[in-house]
């Protein structure tokens, strides 16, 4: 029988939320799978597991992955963790997950600590939708970088953005310069002793850092573009056109007359009566 993948998340800071189902399947799988040996060593050091380890990062994901499908197929099991928090977020062990899918390899998730949601429930920003960014391009990818920038100009969601501190006052500058000024909250270091969450808007956070030098790992959770901000745009936009133009827009659609008004009437935000007065002054100054 085959053996099964064990996607088990480690703390991001505080090893004192390390989970006793995960220290249980660490102790008892054949191998650890860890995005760095050495800095997970520590980890089960601490915590007295002896389980034999293998690396398994992003300069060996396709062929490590591979062996690690092998092993499993001789029902073997393998645990798969990243230096902190949930694998496969943001992280190689996505491509793990879809390969052992694809070998008909079970595959369990051990929830644990997440910094991105750890994030999110500390930002004071709205909760209830939310998109997670990870990363953005880094500056070797201006094209890919502004491409992302101006779909997130748009987003109506909470934003979640991962960021080291040596590139902080720039994503901070983009951020600002793409989606305005929004309100933004700064958590850092989180769950350790130092931990800082910082609620401010990106104008804030970029005159604090002119002034601070970023330390620590970032997770930035920046507010959506407001669902009215966007439908008042969108309507103002049809107010380029004339009633006349805006019907004859739909008209030309094969859309018939009375249900153009109520498109129109729609696009401007007014009732279908306003729509109808005012093309009939229209046709009374002809």
């Amino acid at each position: 029988m085959a053996g099964k993948l064990y996607l088990c998340a480690t703390p991001i800071g505080n090893l004192q939320d390390m989970t006793f189902r995960v220290l249980e399947t660490l102790k008892e799988v054949d191998v650890i799978a860890a995005e760095d040996t050495r800095n997970s060593i520590k980890l089960l050091n601490h915590f007295d597991i002896h389980t034999s380890m293998t690396s398994y990062h992003e300069y060996n994901k396709v062929e490590k992955a591979l062996y690690l499908i092998s092993l499993m197929q001789e029902g073997k099991n393998v645990a798969l963790i990243t230096d902190a928090g949930t694998p496969a977020i943001s992280d190689p062990g996505e491509v793990l997950v879809r390969m052992c899918h694809e070998s008909g390899i079970t595959v369990t998730s051990l929830p644990g600590p997440a910094a991105c949601i750890t994030a999110l429930t500390l930002s004071g920003l709205s909760t209830r939708r939310f998109c997670f960014e990870g990363f953005l391009p880094g500056n070797d990818d201006k094209k890919g970088r502004k491409q992302i920038l101006e779909e997130l100009a748009n987003e109506s969601r909470t934003m979640i953005v991962y960021e080291a501190p040596h590139h902080l006052r720039a994503v901070l500058k983009d951020l600002y310069e793409s989606l305005g000024d929004r309100k933004i909250t700064i958590c850092r270091e989180l769950t350790k002793k130092f931990e800082d969450i910082q609620p401010t808007s990106l104008s804030g956070a970029i005159k604090f850092y002119e002034e601070n030098e970023p330390r620590g790992e970032y997770v930035l959770v920046i507010e959506g573009r407001s669902l009215a901000q966007k439908e008042l745009e969108k309507q103002e936009k049809w107010q380029e056109m004339t009633i006349e133009e805006h019907m004859e827009y739909y008209e030309n659609q094969g859309v018939s007359h009375k249900d153009a008004m109520k498109k129109v009437a729609a696009d401007r935000g007014v009732g279908k009566r306003e729509i109808y007065q005012e093309l009939l002054k229209s046709q009374e100054n002809q």
